[in-house]
Order: C-alpha cells, then sequence, then structure tokens
C-alpha cells in the first residue's frame, strides 16, 4: 500500500482531487445568495486581487527582476485567483456570520490555496511527492565523521570490468553534507550535498569517478535531492552496475536562493574559481576518488546547465566532460547590458572574454565531451540549446542532442540526467 508522503502531486489522482476541491472551494466563495455580494463586494475583491496580482508582475518583472527569464503569466494567474480568494474570506463569512459559515468558508479558501499550490507545482515539478512538499527527506544521510579511507583501492579505466562486489554493501547510497571552504575564490557558498554511491563503502574501495552538478536559480544544492529526486536516479544506475555509479558532488553556485552572480569571476562573486578550483580541491583531498580530470564531469539544470558549459570551455583541463541541461546561450541577468554593467561595471570585453559562445567560435576543444538537453516544449531554453550545441560541435567538441518530452521543470531534468547516465558513466571511465 502507498504511504501518503509517497503519493505523486505531478501524476495520478491526488493533482485531480485537490483541484477539484479547489473548484468547490471557488464556487463557495464566490456564489453566496447575496444580492450585494454579488453585485458589490465579489466584483471590489476580485478587482482587488487583479490589482495586486498586476503591481506584482510589475515589480518583480519590471523592477526587481530577480530570474532572467520571466515568470509564466499562468504562474501570475494562478497567484491571482489565491489572493482572491483570501480577500474573500470575511466578506463571505459576514454574509451569514455563523460558525458553520466560518468554519467551512476558512476551509474552502485554505483548499482553493492548496488546489493553486498544486497547479503551480505541476508547472515547475519542484515537489514530486507529498512527503517532498512536506519537506521529509527520502534519503540516508551520512555525517562526515562516519566516513574512513581504505588503505586498498581498485583503479582501472574502465572501473567495472575490475570491480568484483564485496559483501555487506549497503542497499543504496548515502548524502553528506560538507563545507567546501572558499580558499581561493571568497565566495560564500553554502553547504555541499555529496551523493556516494554503495560502493564507496566497500573495502578495497574503488576510485569513482565525479559529478559535480549544479542547481538552477533560484534554487539549491538541495533541490537535485527533492525536485531532481537524485538519490533515486543514482541509486537506480549502482543497483544495475553491482553498486557503482559516480560519486555526486550537488555544489552551490549561486550563494543564495536568489543570487545570480552569473557563474563567473566579476563583481557578483568568484563563482567560476569556487566550482573549478575549490571545489574540485576539496574533493581530491576529503573523498577517495579519482583524481583524473578525465573522470570528472560537470552538470546542471537551467543556470546550472548554462554554468556547466561556461566552465566546461572556461576551464576544459579540469571539467573535460559536461551536461547542459536547458541551459542558455549566454550567462544573463536579463540582458547583455544590464548584465555587463552589474557584473563588469560597463566593460563588454570582460565578458566576452568569458562568454561560452565566443569561446566556443575561437578557440578549439578536440578533448572535450558534452551532452546538452533539453525539453520539446520548451520555447525559450530550447533555440538556446540547439544554438549552443551546434557551436560545440563546431569547435571540435564531441557533442550529443537529446530533445526529450517535456519543458522546463523537474521532471524533464530528472529524466534527463537520468537518461544521460550511461553515456557519462561509459565517458568517466566507470563502464565499458
Amino acid at each position: 500500500m502507498t504511504r501518503i508522503t509517497d503519493l505523486s502531486l505531478l501524476t495520478g489522482w491526488l493533482p485531480v482531487v485537490l483541484t477539484v476541491l479547489g473548484a468547490v472551494g471557488a464556487v463557495w466563495l464566490l456564489l453566496p445568495r447575496a444580492r450585494r455580494y454579488v453585485t458589490t463586494i465579489m466584483p471590489i475583491v476580485v478587482l482587488a486581487a487583479v490589482v495586486l496580482t498586476m503591481a506584482l508582475y510589475l515589480f518583480v518583472e519590471e523592477v526587481w527582476r530577480p530570474f532572467p527569464d520571466p515568470i509564466a503569466v499562468s504562474v501570475y494567474a494562478l497567484i491571482g485567483i489565491a489572493v482572491a480568494a483570501v480577500l474573500l474570506v470575511v466578506p463571505r463569512i459576514l454574509v451569514r456570520p455563523t460558525v458553520w459559515t466560518g468554519v467551512v468558508t476558512v476551509l474552502a479558501a485554505a483548499v482553493v490555496l492548496l488546489a493553486v499550490g498544486v497547479r503551480i507545482n505541476l508547472e515547475y515539478a519542484s515537489y514530486p511527492t507529498v512527503g517532498a512538499a512536506l519537506g521529509i527527506e527520502q534519503v540516508d544521510r551520512i555525517d562526515a565523521a562516519e566516513l574512513t579511507g581504505r588503505e586498498q583501492v581498485i583503479s582501472a579505466r574502465p572501473l567495472e570490468p575490475a570491480w568484483h562486489v564485496p559483501g555487506g554493501l549497503p542497499a543504496g547510497g548515502r548524502v553528506l553534507t560538507a563545507t567546501v571552504p572558499p580558499t581561493a575564490s571568497g565566495f560564500a557558498a553554502r553547504d555541499a550535498q555529496i551523493y556516494l554511491p554503495p560502493a564507496y563503502f566497500a573495502d578495497p574501495r574503488p576510485l569513482l569517478p565525479v559529478l559535480v552538478l549544479l542547481a538552477g536559480e533560484p534554487g539549491a544544492p538541495q533541490d537535485w535531492f527533492v525536485g531532481g529526486q537524485l538519490a533515486g536516479t543514482m541509486n537506480s544506475f549502482a543497483r544495475a552496475h553491482n553498486g557503482l555509479a559516480p560519486v555526486v558532488v550537488v555544489a552551490d553556485g549561486t550563494g543564495s536562493q536568489l543570487a545570480n552572480p552569473l557563474c563567473l569571476d566579476s563583481k557578483l562573486g568568484n563563482v567560476a574559481t569556487y566550482l573549478a578550483v575549490d571545489v574540485p580541491t576539496w574533493t581530491r583531498a576529503n573523498l577517495q576518488i579519482d583524481p583524473d580530470p578525465r573522470s570528472w564531469a560537470v552538470g546542471g539544470l537551467s543556470y546550472g546547465g548554462t554554468c556547466a558549459l561556461q566552465l566546461a570551455t572556461n576551464s576544459p583541463a579540469v571539467y573535460p566532460t559536461f551536461l547542459d541541461m536547458s541551459g542558455q546561450d549566454e550567462p544573463t541577468l536579463g540582458d547583455r547590458q544590464r548584465t555587463v554593467d552589474a557584473a563588469f561595471g560597463g566593460d563588454t570585453e570582460a565578458l566576452l572574454r568569458v562568454d561560452p559562445l565566443t569561446l566556443l567560435r575561437s578557440r578549439a576543444y578536440p578533448d572535450s565531451a558534452g551532452a546538452f538537453v533539453v525539453g520539446a516544449d520548451d520555447e525559450t531554453y530550447r533555440p538556446q540549446v540547439e544554438r549552443m550545441c551546434e557551436a560545440a560541435k563546431d569547435a571540435g567538441m564531441d557533442v550529443r542532442l537529446r530533445i526529450l518530452p517535456g519543458g522546463h521543470n523537474f521532471a524533464l531534468w530528472e529524466f534527463g540526467l537520468r537518461d544521460q547516465l550511461p553515456w557519462l558513466a561509459t565517458r568517466l571511465g566507470l563502464t565499458p
């Protein structure tokens, strides 16, 4: 029997039921038997909701502009419905001020808000299950103090043929939270989340490849384990390969939930140095992994995909392999001039010196390889991904493009990583 926390918020009956309940709640709020409520109060409240939502839209999209691309209009429409539901609570109760009316009205508004949340979640697929929405983790965590080194290790390329499965391997991988100090960069990063596959706990220990993953913006390293269901993806791969899978270091590429430092060394922070110097240095010093750069890859989603290609083009000796999922064709704060002004004090040439497309058109990368993944319905990012894939191919990279069903959300990125793991494992020397 499926536990409540395992119920899907993206497919099946639950999103449908919650949406229907929200519609019933809206009917209760909108249709009482009171002429003044219908002809005066309700239109005023709806107009107020529209005005407030429009004000929010203008502030976010025109003034604050925290994201390089606008939030979907459908999301603002849903927010407007939620605002209207809240504003209608008191007037609806006053139509017939009884305890019963008050309880039902509050419940009606609550189910409308819940339905709105479900519909917005379907847009981004950030919370795949009830447990994820409630913040209940589905990962097996381990403390750094529990990690021990191994005197004997197994090193081979490819690794899988040389690996003999010992007894006592854990059924799944474990997740470690670690502070990666910004020794060279000074970048104020949040803690990294590190997936260690079952084989990492073997004795002798196989020297596993490393995949550095990056989240989007807004975002945090934990997003890969919640919306991206990273642990489940990696555990499935490990089960099919006798416990072997890459070590995954989900590093922080933004510094905070809403920051956009462009994955560059600039006035906004030395993110590139943090990810290309500090993260690899700390990983090699604190984890027993394959130190060979040929066994290292960097990948990410949206902002993280853009960042992965930036690192692959600016630091190919560190990351000769990359996974760009739904990335942009250049680092941006919304437009070129705003980006140049904020990051480089108006110096366009400073941006172009590290811009991936500019580098791909002026340099050759015969030793680099990468995968581009994008949703077929992603009208904003698909043309950009296709453009960057062609430029990478022209620069001598061994690249592949996968256009998968879906849009710009975690459902696409989870499947994209799962889809590209076999290629990554072979490229990184894990499997033949």
